[in-house]
């Protein structure tokens, strides 16, 4: 039987052996105080207010980073004190693998959940984390781990002069996974900072600023990650090449809407805020992301729009150099109406409505000679297009309307005049033409 068989059973074997000796009533004794203190710190320092989407304390006190990693340290150092004391471990061989994979999960979790709040692939994916960490940890501790990775550094090729191995591409994997963790929750702290308390310009040059950061992290960690695997990125140059044709090709629509996302934020055309209308959609910017701009319209639609298409169409953006607008309504009177005296007093109840700006002044102004009565236009500005424009209309509606009550004027129905042929004039037979038969 080979080595790589026995290994594990022989290992397991002494594992059971020690657990069940006296000493190991005494790690675990000292294992549940080093979770007591874990727990205890982490309950001063967090305070009774938890911070929202907290990546070191989480929603509890155990489900944030700050818990197994403060419990993984003192289980590490009592770990060292104990044979010190002439105390045989056992019983930390199991909890020093357990802690560090319970680590490995909170941390990935909450950077993802904190990262993603609403994504359905990050839920699987903290899942995968989950099963491969617990794998990990019941294949160290019956030493079926190593056994498994000594197979499959024996499967490698070259590529060009460097020396590539299942287990260098499985750890390389594994490490670039882990520093796109730290990653996303460095970037998503430096973003939460940026953003804290920013509003309208300075709010979109600090989200452009954020966006660079966590790109600049992302580049710098995945080239930190390969060098460590001991990848040499010098072999990689020919796959950048194939990386550069397909971004010309198949992926220069990702590139573009990329690119177009840094354009936006920094020419500052359009900003966190405003309110804009494009390919018939009307809304205010919530979120200008590198790939993608959210668009919320007053009704609660959200639109996603690509970033090139904000480059490349026309946008009408209602407050991007003054957030004012120009609102008008009409209304009609009656033939006759002293419109000399009415416009003064019509303007005065429009100034009542509190969103109507009183600089510029509201207008009032004869249109048309309708059929039925003088049309007039009102003209008002507002200041908060983001609030909506039906309700200031409405409310300068029922202004208008009280103010014509209030002054006996007349609001005109249609009106039609109907002649009647003298009694001597035969009637048109049918089907001749409209307006002539009785």
């Amino acid at each position: 039987m080979s080595n790589s068989s026995i290994l594990p059973a022989v290992t397991l074997d002494e594992l059971l052996a020690a657990l069940s000796h006296s000493s190991a009533l005494i790690e675990a004794a000292v294992v549940v105080g080093c979770l007591a203190l874990a727990w205890l710190i982490v309950r001063l320092v967090r305070g009774r207010e938890v911070p929202p989407q907290s990546v070191w304390f989480g929603r509890q006190i155990v489900d944030g980073v700050l818990f197994p990693a403060l419990a993984l340290a003192l289980a590490y150092a009592a770990r060292r004190l104990l044979p010190v004391m002439g105390v045989p471990l056992a019983l930390f061989k199991i909890v020093i693998p357990v802690l560090v994979s319970f680590a490995v999960i909170r941390l990935s979790a909450r950077v993802l959940t904190a990262a993603f709040p609403h994504s359905r692939v990050m839920r699987l994916a903290e899942r995968v984390i989950s099963w491969l960490a617990w794998l990990a940890v019941v294949g160290w501790i019956t030493g079926l781990l190593p056994v498994v990775m000594d197979e499959l550094d024996d499967i490698h090729w070259k590529v060009g002069g460097a020396k590539v191995s299942v287990r260098s591409l499985v750890e390389g994997a594994l490490l670039t996974g882990f520093v796109l963790v730290l990653v996303l929750w460095v970037s998503a702290a430096i973003e939460s900072r940026l953003l804290r308390g920013a509003y309208g310009e300075e709010l979109s040059l600090r989200k452009a600023a954020a966006n660079a950061v966590r790109a600049l992290l992302t580049f710098f960690g995945l080239l930190l990650a390969l060098t460590t695997v001991g990848i040499d990125l010098t072999a990689l140059s020919v796959l950048g090449g194939a990386v550069g044709v397909g971004l010309g090709f198949g992926l220069q629509k990702l590139a573009a809407n990329y690119v177009s996302g840094f354009v936006i934020l920094a020419e500052r055309s359009l900003r966190i805020g405003d309110m804009v209308r494009v390919d018939g959609f009307e809304g205010r910017i919530t979120d200008i992301a590198t790939r993608y701009t959210v668009i919320r319209a007053l009704n609660g639609r959200e639109a996603i729009v690509p970033n090139e298409m904000l480059i490349t169409q026309r946008v009408e953006n209602s407050s991007l150099a003054d957030p004012k607008v120009l609102l008008t309504t009409q209304v009609q009177v009656a033939y006759g109406t002293d419109l000399d005296s009415l416009r003064p007093k019509m303007i005065d109840a429009i100034r009542t409505v509190p969103r109507v700006m009183a600089d510029p002044e509201p207008s009032v102004q004869l249109s048309a000679f309708a059929a039925d009565g003088l049309e007039l236009t009102i003209s008002f500005w507002i200041v908060d297009p983001e609030n909506g424009a039906g309700g200031a209309r409405s409310d300068v509606n029922i202004a208008i309307l009280r103010c014509l009550t209030e002054h006996g004027i007349e609001i005109p129905y249609p009106q039609r005049v109907v002649r009647g042929l003298p009694a001597d004039v035969p009637a048109r037979p049918s089907g001749g033409p409209p307006g002539l038969a009785v």
